[in-house]
């Protein structure tokens, strides 16, 4: 049995700790623990709770109400790791700048930032956006529909990325990808780099914008885009979404074509 004199001299040890990761508990409590406890309460995924509280608080048609009601509720009632407002206006910034007519979104999750990006693009423009869990895509799909997008803007490919990229030309006629969003599992990304670089599809100019790069991290795809030569890069450094005192960032890819 440990004495309580070897315990009062762990306390300053566990007390710089606790305040030094805080954010980190905080993050565990909100993401893990309250999703566990609402798992077994409610009988429902959390996605398909935030889609509840989305159609009942937001309104149908207008993708900004949508997206609001979305924070709100990851902020406020559960944590759900979308790109969030903050890192949003990033998205959005470079959207508006480069004005893509091909998108493709690798991780739709339950349709934030689908949302967010279809709002941001020009008559005529198409989002293809893959999501491998059959669950949480139902749940995207609804939510995308309810913002007032119908497939003509926005194709919702339930598939995992590393089958539908090589498929993109063949099945769904792309020809060109001006713009990639990736925000799906950390260690795809660079797998799933690799391949885009392999299909031909990536032109000189494409912009890739990553989600997530520092926390929780992807270095070797980070590691492959400095050595590459492929590409301009930068990280715009931000903190993760809804959850203040953890360092993230987004890496921007513009792609210059093979030398």
């Amino acid at each position: 049995m440990v004495s309580p004199a070897i315990a009062l001299a762990f306390l300053p040890l566990l007390v710089t700790l606790i305040i030094r990761y805080r954010y980190y508990f905080v993050l565990f409590y909100r993401a893990v623990l309250v999703r566990i406890v609402q798992d077994c309460l409610t009988g429902l995924s959390r996605e398909e709770r935030a889609f509840q509280y989305v159609l009942t608080n937001a309104t149908p048609g207008d993708p900004d109400s949508i997206l609001d009601a979305f924070d709100q509720w990851c902020s406020k009632v559960e944590f759900i790791s979308n790109i969030g407002p903050k890192k949003g206006l990033v998205l959005d910034k470079l959207l508006k700048e480069n004005c893509p007519l091909t998108v493709l979104e690798l991780g739709a999750h339950c349709g934030y930032s689908t949302v967010r990006i279809a709002r941001s693009l020009s008559i005529g423009a198409r989002l293809y956006s893959v999501e491998m869990d059959e669950r949480n895509a139902l749940v995207a799909e609804k939510i995308i529909r309810l913002a007032g997008f119908d497939d003509d803007t926005v194709e919702l490919i339930v598939s995992p990325s590393d089958e539908v990229i090589p498929r993109l030309r063949e099945d769904f006629g792309v020809e060109r990808l001006d713009f990639v969003f990736m925000d799906h599992w950390k260690r795809c990304y660079l797998p799933d780099l690799q391949l885009l670089e392999g299909s031909g599809l990536l032109g000189e100019g494409t912009v890739i914008l990553a989600d997530n790069v520092i926390f929780p991290g992807a270095p070797n795809f980070l590691r492959h885009v400095k050595k590459s030569g492929l590409y301009e890069y930068r990280v715009h450094r931000a903190t993760l979404e809804y959850i203040r005192g953890i360092r993230d960032g987004m890496a921007e890819l513009v792609y210059l074509g093979v030398k």
